[in-house]
């Protein structure tokens, strides 16, 4: 009986780890100054990923339950990556914002406060599917004090004086990585599968490399395109500038209702400007098609 029970337990253990390259995980965190947070999520599968089951959880300051979460959706393709940011782009907010730059480079913005991408260096992040978690960035349960660290000595929270990883810092999932991290860690040893930049370094946000197989030539084109539009949110009469690494072939806006809007801008290769004279306030979708064919979106603010 104990031999049959040992067994069992191993086997269901065993199920608790992440097949490489088999499912969805982090693949990069920045925690920078103000409201500049995000996360990406990589595919390392070889399909296309409908992102209606999984969702993002936060557990603050060292909470063992989760204190705020979000839906994800969206297709992740094979070899992508899928950018989430906070959304808080008002300047006048005593709590901070986020800067356009960064805001631009979202596949899909989080809930405004509270939301997971309201992290602070000392939260737990995780990523689940269907409620089970597939990947964990720090410890849950645990208050590292401001930061994990990279020091082993007080069990890599900041007890010792230890530099701060998860705090002021963006950090990059190492090529290494194949799959995540599914069950609480004993201890979060952040260097062991995360390499750390300064603050505020989102250069390499949008792509993800990794040892397993990665997209095609297609994915690989849209990833480089990158561009800043601002300002976001502007009110009536303002000129929106957008300014990209490619030239620019045309915009589509869409309203909240899922209708397209009539959209008056000028253009030349990489420089745009569009004039929202004639644009009611809301929200709305962007979406830009570059000459070769490469896509992004972003949202636009009109107060």
């Amino acid at each position: 009986m104990k031999l049959i029970l040992s067994f069992i337990l191993t086997f269901s253990s065993f199920n608790l780890i992440a097949q490489d390259c088999s499912e969805l995980f982090f693949s990069e965190y920045i925690e920078g100054n103000s409201n500049n947070k995000a996360v990406e999520i990589y595919n390392p599968t070889d399909a296309p990923i409908d992102l209606s089951s999984y969702s993002i959880e936060r557990y603050s300051n060292g909470s063992s339950s989760i204190s705020d979460d979000m839906n994800l959706s969206g297709t992740i393709n094979p070899g992508e990556t899928w950018v989430v940011t906070n959304s808080d782009t008002n300047s006048s907010n005593e709590f901070g914002y986020i800067m356009v730059e960064l805001y631009n480079m979202a596949d899909q913005w989080a809930p405004t406060y509270p939301s997971p991408l309201y992290m602070n260096g000392n939260d737990a992040m995780t990523l689940s599917k269907n409620g089970s978690i597939v990947d964990i960035i720090g410890k849950i349960g645990e208050d590292p004090g401001d930061a994990w660290t990279d020091d082993a000595t007080s069990g890599f929270t900041d007890g010792n004086g230890g530099a701060w990883w998860t705090k002021n810092h963006t950090l990059v999932r190492k090529a290494s990585v194949k799959s995540g991290i599914t069950t609480n860690p004993l201890l979060f040893n952040p260097a062991a599968e995360w390499d750390s930049l300064s603050i505020n370094t989102w250069t390499n946000l949008g792509t993800h490399e990794c040892d397993c197989s990665s997209g095609g030539p297609s994915s690989i084109k849209d990833k480089l395109t990158s561009f800043i539009l601002f300002p976001n949110p502007a009110t009536n009469y303002q000129t929106i500038n957008i300014s990209a690494n490619k030239a620019i072939k045309y915009f589509e806006l869409i309203n909240a209702l899922g209708q397209k809007v009539e959209l008056n801008y000028t253009h030349s290769n990489s420089q745009a400007y569009i004039y929202t004279q004639d644009i009611n306030s809301g929200i709305y979708s962007l979406t830009i098609l570059f000459e070769d064919n490469s896509i992004k979106h972003s949202s636009i603010v009109i107060n």
